[in-house]
């Protein structure tokens, strides 16, 4: 059975330092950190000005603030903005302006190891949030993508109490057959991290060609792909979303399916159907949808939804300390 206090309690044991860039905007942060610190869930790094956050609440004698303005290493961030933006033209005067913005600050603090991870997005776009971590961290190969996933988790009458991975549902817009099976392999490797076994459906709008399209044919393509790459893991495609998931519709449409209507990764074709349901399934369903946690980072930076709640950010907090490796200690 899952548990959110499964993630909560690995995180603990990891004891990563994850920073936030938007307390001091950003009244949810604000009590979401003091969550994380008091329950030892995370090292908890913030972003603004100590004096006025103490004056705030008192309670934040006991955290680290740092300031892009005074912190010691400042020089170190500019150069390193720097020099990962000089070829697109970026100036050293226009490094140490940018460096101040608290976004692009927090990223830099991760890419220069002095914190594991980022979670910011609750008062800010997507766009704003993983911009700096795109330009900044960047991702682990300059062959595979970055994507994103939700977990989905929590009980209702259909999923009982079983945990779901939705992917891409925020970042890439149309992706071709290739990035599809990218994002795949990645979310089956978020999905290990949560002790799910993975069994991945391609969604459409057909199953096993009861429609023709390109977009069907992308979906198809990708999964052929996958399959052939990732031997060991159950999936199938092109699926429609009732043949993945309802095994007496798979029975139905899709009888040669080894899925047999029990997929919890579910890839979407591409990022308008991706958003549209994960959010139906949180808002209707009555489920949690946590993230879009980001997929292919060299370290890990987080988005949330501009609509997520104290709760969620606790979780998405705990699921970055999952997500740093080892050698991001060697700075």
């Amino acid at each position: 059975m899952f548990k959110i206090d499964n993630v909560l309690n690995a995180a603990k044991k990891r004891q990563k330092t994850i920073v936030f860039p938007e307390v001091s905007f950003s009244d949810r942060t604000f009590e979401a950190v003091k969550i994380l610190q008091k329950h030892h869930i995370v090292k908890v790094l913030l972003v603004g000005d100590a004096s006025a956050l103490i004056l705030r609440d008192k309670a934040f004698e006991r955290f680290e603030i740092v300031n892009p303005v005074t912190f010691p290493e400042r020089a170190k961030l500019v150069k390193a903005l720097y020099e990962k933006r000089r070829e697109k033209g970026m100036t050293m005067q226009e490094a140490d302006q940018l460096e101040k913005d608290p976004y692009y600050f927090a990223t830099l603090l991760v890419e220069c190891g002095f914190a594991d991870g980022m979670v910011a997005g609750a008062e800010a776009s997507t766009a704003t949030t993983i911009r700096p971590a795109l330009q900044i961290i960047k991702g682990k190969s300059k062959k595979e993508p970055i994507s994103s996933f939700f977990l989905i988790y929590g009980k209702n009458k259909f999923l009982k109490n079983k945990p779901l991975i939705l992917s891409d549902c925020a970042v890439l817009e149309n992706p071709d057959s290739d990035t599809l099976c990218s994002v795949a392999c990645q979310s089956v490797e978020s999905a290990k991290m949560f002790g799910i076994q993975p069994r991945v459906a391609f969604l459409s709008y057909s199953s096993k060609g009861s429609a023709k399209s390109e977009m069907v044919e992308k979906v198809r393509s990708a999964f052929e792909k996958f399959s052939k790459k990732e031997k060991e893991i159950v999936c199938d495609g092109e699926l429609q979303f009732d043949a993945a998931m309802v095994p007496n519709v798979a029975a139905n449409k899709a009888p040669e399916s080894n899925l047999k209507g029990n997929a919890n990764v579910l890839v979407f074709p591409d990022l308008e159907a991706g958003n549209i349901c994960y959010k139906a399934i949180q808002y209707i369903g009555g489920l949690n949808a946590v993230g879009p946690i980001l997929q292919g980072l060299k370290k890990p930076v987080n988005d949330l939804s501009r609509g997520c709640s104290v709760q969620d950010i606790v979780v998405v907090s705990a699921i970055t300390a999952l997500q740093v490796e080892e050698k991001t200690k060697q700075n």
